[in-house]
């Protein structure tokens, strides 16, 4: 004789299910629940996101240029804002804007903190450190929101592109060579050398992306380019010297 049970109610998972009486073993009366489970079991799960939860530096900006809170934006807001991405960051924020049309002199200005923070890149360091001189610099909200909407289309379109993927080229020793090459082209936007300052300021975009996104494919991009940087300006300063050195024989 086979033993029976008397109903039963079980709570699973969210759902109340009923155990029949037919056999020691019962089955489940609502057979919606064999499809629900079905279904559960097919879904597939959710892609791990590595930049789940980060705020994007694009977002970051238009907030600091939103904030009425503030009437001037110094260097260290910025550096505080970016928290522990703040040397891919502040690279492109400094920048970006020298690959695209500026006021003569903005190259030399901006390019100053590039040296700065490419040289601690390229030392290793975890976080990056502006002394108070450079720091404590502000320019009005006003003026920053102007800087930030010339910046975003390219900002934003970046970041739509890059992901993380091969990650090995931009961690480690593959982390200080970009960090040597940001500070090559730093010291080329410093000085007032002709065509010397989109292409090179594009390539510290590109290596700096990079960096914030953890995207070895853009930082092959960043290489490429920096070499044509270094090449184009070696170009012009062989151009220039040998210019300099006919005016002077035709003059004396």
């Amino acid at each position: 004789m086979i033993r029976t049970r008397s109903p039963a109610r079980v709570r699973f998972v969210g759902w109340d299910v009923r155990w029949g009486e037919t056999s020691e073993r019962g089955i489940l009366v609502r057979m919606g629940m064999v499809e629900s489970l079905r279904a559960l079991l097919r879904r597939r799960p959710p892609r791990e996101d590595g930049r789940r939860g980060r705020r994007r530096l694009s977002d970051i900006l238009v907030a600091l240029a939103n904030d009425p809170a503030r009437d001037r934006i110094s260097i260290g807001t910025l550096l505080e804002g970016m928290q522990n991405r703040a040397f891919g960051a502040l690279l492109i924020v400094f920048a970006l804007p020298n690959a695209i049309p500026t006021p003569p002199g903005t190259s030399t200005v901006l390019g100053i903190p590039l040296i700065f923070l490419a040289a601690q890149l390229a030392l290793g360091w975890r976080r990056p450190w502006l002394p108070p001189v450079i720091a404590d610099r502000s320019i009005p909200r006003d003026t920053f929101g102007s800087l930030v909407s010339s910046m975003l289309p390219w900002l934003q379109r970046a970041e739509r592109l890059s992901r993380p993927r091969l990650v090995r080229l931009v961690r480690g020793p593959f982390a200080r060579v970009i960090g040597v090459l940001c500070l090559v082209l730093s010291l080329i936007l410093v000085l007032p050398i002709p065509l010397g300052n989109m292409l090179p300021a594009f390539s510290i975009c590109l290596l700096s992306i990079a960096v914030l996104e953890r995207d070895g494919l853009t930082a092959l991009l960043g290489l490429v380019s920096s070499s044509a940087s270094l090449v184009l300006v070696g170009g012009v300063l062989y151009a220039l010297t040998k210019a300099a050195l006919f005016v002077g024989e035709a003059v004396f």
